[in-house]
């Protein structure tokens, strides 16, 4: 399974080879957006998009809406992780 993460773009880091910066819930790094850029979306009109980041990439562009509503699901499925290794600890130490 693959999971894409939503970012925005807040800055063009090196136009010629489509790299930018995003941020990740306020965490920043450097992403590819040769996937997302043609002639009617130029590099420059990707600033203030959402996108959707896998390994590296910007695979597509998102809303703003579809952006937040991902983000609050990955929010989620990280707290019922933690729920999940408490109890198989508890479980596992109950077994000792």
């Amino acid at each position: 399974m693959c999971v894409c993460i939503p970012a925005q773009v807040v800055q063009i880091t090196d136009a010629a080879n489509c790299l930018a910066l995003v941020d990740v819930s306020g965490a920043r790094r450097e992403v590819n957006l040769s996937c997302i850029v043609d002639a009617e979306h130029p590099i420059e009109s990707c600033v203030g998009e959402w996108v959707l980041i896998h390994v590296g990439f910007a695979m597509s562009r998102i809303d703003e809406q579809e952006a937040a509503k991902t983000l609050a699901l990955l929010a989620a499925l990280g707290a019922i992780e933690g729920e999940l290794e408490s109890m198989f600890a508890a479980a596992s130490a109950a077994h000792r």
